[in-house]
């Protein structure tokens, strides 16, 4: 399993030594990268799981805030107090905002870990939907070259019948030609080839549906049955 990363944006240095201190006694730790705010560029500067905001200098906080509102990774901001809270909760709704109250550590790692792993179950169901997207294209041109199938076979039958009588005339072609006409002959008995392999493969997955439907069968017969 990778390991998370954690972006720390801050400019005093109590903040991360405190998040990174406490987060040590966890049995999953995170990788952590820091930067202040004065060296940050934006979200596209570094590749995170979970972002956290804190002990950020006045006038740079909205700047920092914003540049990290098109990431798609979450953002957690902790505020020295609840009326930089309220501010921030209007301008930025993404924001997941924890003030620095009594037991704010234990909060924090406690919000931070469900964080991660509701970024960790959005990725996981972006993937899936992009490989069942890809499964559905590839079954599509599967279906649409199984459909092709009986026309392009009667036209290679066309090419291959048509170039054999021309081969089977003598002195009918130059060398040049004959030479032409026999790669034609060649490139359309390969084309047979993979077309009788498409076959093939056909059968074989209707055998392999079937198998897997009689298993499946046969486990919920087991199931039903207890045995």
């Amino acid at each position: 399993m990778n390991q998370d990363t954690v972006l720390i944006i801050a400019d005093e240095a109590e903040f991360p030594r405190n998040v990174m201190g406490r987060w040590q006694a966890e049995r999953k730790v995170p990788a952590f990268t820091l930067v202040g705010s004065e060296s940050w560029k934006g979200a596209r500067q570094a590749s995170y799981d979970l972002a956290l905001v804190g002990g950020i200098r006045n006038g740079r906080l909205a700047m920092v805030l914003d540049s990290l509102d098109s990431s798609s990774s979450p953002t957690i901001y902790v505020p020295a107090d609840d009326q930089s809270a309220s501010a921030m909760r209007t301008s930025h709704p993404k924001l997941l905002i924890l003030p620095q109250h009594d037991g704010w550590l234990d909060a924090l790692i406690l919000l931070s870990t469900e964080a991660l792993r509701h970024a960790e179950a959005a990725a996981r169901a972006r993937r899936a939907e992009e490989a069942s997207s890809q499964d559905r294209r590839h079954a599509t041109l599967g279906r649409y070259m199984l459909e092709q199938r009986h026309s392009m076979n009667n036209a290679l039958t066309s090419v291959l019948g048509n170039a054999e009588l021309l081969l089977l005339e003598p002195g009918a072609l130059n060398a040049e030609v004959r030479e032409q006409v026999e790669t034609m002959h060649s490139m359309a008995l390969r084309m047979h080839e993979i077309m009788q392999r498409f076959s093939s493969l056909e059968s074989e997955l209707a055998f392999a549906e079937k198998e897997s439907q009689r298993e499946t069968k046969a486990q919920s017969q087991r199931a039903a049955t207890g045995t």
